[in-house]
């Protein structure tokens, strides 16, 4: 547990700011009393987790993670916000969904001849409003270790492979073909790591899954170019290191209530924030129900050939009272085809405008 937190047991709500800023007079006040912490923490025993069938934590629902604190910790931050800290971060994002909530200007300018018009309207995008809470604590970042909250630096055959990586993308154009697009364009994988491992929320919408659970698979939906990872379950036999499926090859068992998965293989062009894998990469995630509506995430990233040594942090998931809807990624791949055909005719313009040579 990180120190410097809110008091109080594992608090899985989502409060809004106004009620944020009460915690903050109460305590302020001396009203904050040790008796509302007795009664959670009996609140908290009381809470039995449920089950499946064959006695194993029931995992299985519809969950979210998604959250405005940031993935790396601000150079500085302390590990945990303060009160101050979030109702003025949450009310900035409150803000943000209210003001992104008005209507458009019928009067307004259209935009300048080259310029972007914009994408999605603030109605369709969903990058959470509150702070994520762990342990009672509002974290400042979802990357706990190393305890600066900062991803530690690369290897140098990392930094080489980086760089070998990204001179072999120079030697094409952004847009000569269907490969150099991002896998999420070409809805071949999540945006971002919404579907991992490691699991992290992106910062624009659909960060939820469905996760289904039998003895010897579990099943998790990532609403986000609708991916679906099949963690097996037993005495691992791995895939041949030659064989790298996308997600790569997870294999979970149970540790005590807490399920634990390893990835390997991962697919060499999945990267992580804009990192490559090596064939070395380990992804070892662990899942624990924490109470009524949280899913405690945990992730620690191993590959000694890119980083100089093992990171990850934690993140909530909670319960997602809604349904999640199939992600039609492009509606069959049609803006894929008119983003390369529109870069085809912009060549021919080129060429026409060229002055003959002589």
């Amino acid at each position: 547990m990180l120190s410097g937190g809110l008091k109080g047991e594992q608090m899985s709500a989502r409060y809004p700011t106004s009620f944020l800023a009460l915690l903050v007079t109460m305590g302020s006040a001396g009203l904050f009393s040790e008796a509302a912490g007795q009664t959670t923490t009996r609140e908290a025993e009381q809470w039995v987790v449920p089950r499946t069938p064959d006695g194993r934590p029931d995992l299985q629902g519809n969950w979210t993670n998604k959250t405005i604190t940031p993935f790396e910790r601000a150079e500085g931050q302390d590990p945990v916000f303060s009160s101050d800290q979030v109702a003025t971060l949450e009310g900035r994002a409150e803000a943000r969904v209210t003001r992104g909530a008005q209507a458009s200007d019928p009067s307004r300018a259209p935009p300048r001849a080259g310029r972007s018009t914009g994408g999605y309207n603030n109605v369709y995008i969903d990058r959470g409003d509150r702070v994520a809470i762990v342990h009672g604590e509002p974290r400042s970042s979802l990357l706990t270790n190393p305890p600066d909250g900062r991803r530690p630096p690369l290897t140098a055959a990392g930094e080489k492979r980086i760089a070998d990586y990204r001179a072999f993308r120079r030697q094409f154009g952004t847009y000569d073909n269907p490969e150099n697009r991002p896998l999420g364009e070409r809805c071949i994988m999540s945006f971002g790591s919404s579907a991992g491992p490691p699991m992290i929320p992106n910062s624009f919408y659909n960060n939820n899954y469905t996760i289904v659970q039998t003895t010897d698979h579990i099943m998790i939906l990532t609403e986000m170019v609708h991916d679906v990872r099949v963690i097996r379950l037993g005495e691992p036999n791995p895939l041949p290191a030659n064989v790298r499926p996308w997600m790569g090859d997870s294999w979970g068992h149970w540790e005590g209530d807490t399920l634990v998965v390893e990835t390997t293989n991962i697919y060499p062009l999945q990267t992580f924030r804009g990192i490559p894998p090596s064939e070395h990469l380990k992804v070892i995630e662990r899942f624990t129900r924490a109470d009524e509506e949280t899913i405690l995430y945990e992730f620690t990233v191993d590959d000694p050939m890119t980083y100089t040594k093992p990171w990850g942090g934690e993140i909530p998931f909670q319960v997602f009272d809604d349904l999640l809807y199939e992600y039609s990624c492009h509606e069959g791949n049609y803006a894929l085809e008119n983003i390369l055909s529109g870069a085809r005719y912009q060549e021919r313009q080129r060429e026409r405008n060229q002055p003959e040579q002589r």
